[in-house]
């Protein structure tokens, strides 16, 4: 700075004056800008309200650095200025080490490999052994063999074939409290009777021999079997056959009762009739039997021996001729099926109405389509009121009603 700056800045005293003292800047007597501020501030009542507004901003400040500081730790690296691919790749991971210190070679994706990080499962399922006896069960309320069959994991027709004796391969025999034999896989349960041959009895069930004789539950030795015609097996010997069939024995109208030959329902019970000439011929369409149009318990169920619809009502309901017809059977059915009716329709088609609790028409007798031939009830086998119907053709067997019944 030359002499001029410097008279510029401080001016020189005039000739015969005193110079003036220089204020120091740095002289710690005289107040600073801040303090002038706040004297000044003070002095109009906000001297306090300044000092709370700038101690709540420096809190702010200090808790925003923090935050700050803690991101920046946490956060990992910056990304920033990396290639799109690169941060899509994601970090790469360090070498894992074994125990000896040596870089482990990477695993390819999707390859299998021990060490798998597994988490609890609070719902785990124990399956359950499989069962080699013949278990007991008691039935109750509101059991079906269907419904047995699948608590078992059995089909329906085993329940049947493994209790002849108690339900005679009827479903509607079932009752609460009865002891069923539960078997253990699917199959017979049949009775070994004197001069019965293993491959006779094999054969009948649609098995081999050995299928019999190497199951467990049966408990026969195939070193002392002896010859299979006439086998170590003693008379009365209940032996389960793994995988056997055989035909249900039938408790139901035959097939073809017709006005020609109605004598064939002979076997039923006292309410066959004689053969009859001429009659009513049926449309060859179908009306509901019942003003009920629902299931009371049991459907069309070939595997469990029930050919037919129960349909659900009250006692004394009327039934219906389901098209016009012939009666060819009207009384009591000894298998089962308390008062029934069937009708011969003349074109081929049958219709049989079960545990009626009253008849209204007799043998020989004509039918219109929609007439009143009998009452619902519970007579022979059966837990409630209800009918039990079925439709059967000469050529085609029983059918599902379902399939022919107009829609409810």
């Amino acid at each position: 700075m030359n002499q001029d700056d410097f008279s510029e800045s401080y001016p020189q005293p005039a000739e015969g004056e005193e110079a003036a003292p220089v204020e120091n800047p740095s002289d710690e007597s005289k107040p600073n800008i801040l303090t002038r501020w706040y004297d000044a501030l003070a002095q109009i009542g906000l001297g306090e309200s300044l000092v709370r507004v700038s101690t709540t901003a420096i809190f702010l400040l200090v808790t925003i650095a923090i935050v700050w500081v803690l991101r920046a730790v946490y956060a990992g690296p910056s990304t920033a200025g990396e290639s799109p691919e690169k941060r899509a790749a994601g970090p790469t991971p360090a070498a894992a080490l074994s125990d000896s210190g040596v870089p482990l070679q990477p695993v390819d994706a999707g390859v299998s490999t021990v060490g798998l990080r597994r988490f609890a499962n609070l719902h785990t399922i124990i399956p359950d052994r499989p069962r080699k006896e013949i278990e007991a069960y008691t039935v109750v309320e509101g059991d079906t063999v269907i419904g047995i069959g699948e608590k078992y994991g059995l089909r329906p027709q085993t329940v049947l074939w493994g209790n002849y004796y108690t339900l005679r391969d009827d479903p509607h025999n079932l009752r609460p409290g009865q002891k069923l034999n539960i078997l253990p896989v699917d199959g017979t349960y049949y009775e070994w009777q004197a001069g019965d041959g293993l491959n006779g009895v094999a054969e009948f069930f649609g098995v081999k021999p050995e299928d019999i004789i190497n199951f467990q539950a049966n408990k026969l030795d195939a070193a002392t079997i002896g010859d299979f015609s006439d086998p170590d097996i003693a008379s009365g010997t209940w032996l389960i056959v793994p995988g056997g069939e055989r035909p249900f024995i039938s408790w139901s109208a035959p097939i073809g009762v017709t006005r020609t030959d109605p004598a064939s329902a002979g076997v039923l019970g006292p309410g066959a009739c004689e053969p009859i000439t001429g009659g009513a011929v049926g449309f060859g369409s179908f009306i509901w039997p019942t003003d009920h149009h629902f299931l009371s318990g049991f459907g069309y169920s070939p595997e469990t021996n029930h050919y037919g619809i129960d349909l659900d009502g009250e006692t004394g309901d009327p039934i219906y001729a389901v098209d016009a017809g012939v009666i060819v059977y009207s009384g009591w059915n000894d298998w089962g099926y308390g008062n029934m009716i069937i009708v011969d329709h003349g074109n081929d088609w049958q219709s049989l109405y079960a545990h009626l609790s009253a008849l209204n028409y007799v043998c020989g007798q004509s039918v219109g389509q929609g007439t009143v031939i009998g009452a619902m009830g519970s007579t022979g086998n059966s837990t409630g009121s209800h009918l039990h119907f079925e439709l059967m053709h000469s050529r085609y067997s029983k059918v599902n009603p379902w399939d022919f019944l107009p829609p409810p």
